[in-house]
């Protein structure tokens, strides 16, 4: 490698910028929904009571749906290390990420440049994803 490519350094700055960049116009200026089954069930319980029991069995019918669509991969209770394996994949990954392109800099290989921006651009947004602007 000769000399830092400028696609190196925009994948770089690029995904440690990003995804705080984001979260942070998300959190300041894309405001949340503003109906919610909390606020509909306050409004029904002021304005129409009778109607409350039958709307929070379906919210109730309803959350029981999404958690079982949510789960539908797992069929009871995942063992320990699964979640485990789970949660160290994407550390694993920036981990041999780093030392790939460590070894490159120290000159044992030699990466592809699509490979070695693709490297960087993991790192990057990996670190850019636990910085959090307020």
């Amino acid at each position: 490698m000769t000399g830092i490519p400028i696609v190196d350094i925009i994948a770089s700055i690029g995904g440690l910028i990003i995804p705080p960049a984001v979260d942070f116009i998300k959190k300041k200026f894309i405001s949340g929904e503003a109906d919610t089954p909390e606020r509909t069930a306050a409004t029904l319980a002021t304005t129409k009571p009778e109607v409350l029991p039958a709307f929070m069995t379906a919210i109730a019918g309803l959350k029981v749906t999404e958690i079982q669509f949510f789960n539908r991969d797992v069929i009871g209770t995942p063992s320990r290390w699964v979640v485990d394996l789970r949660a160290a994949i994407r550390p694993l990954i920036v981990c041999a990420a780093l030392a790939c392109l460590g070894t490159e800099a120290l000159g044992y290989m030699v990466l592809n440049d699509g490979t070695r921006v693709t490297f960087e651009l993991l790192c990057s947004s990996w670190f850019g994803s636990r910085i959090t602007l307020r």
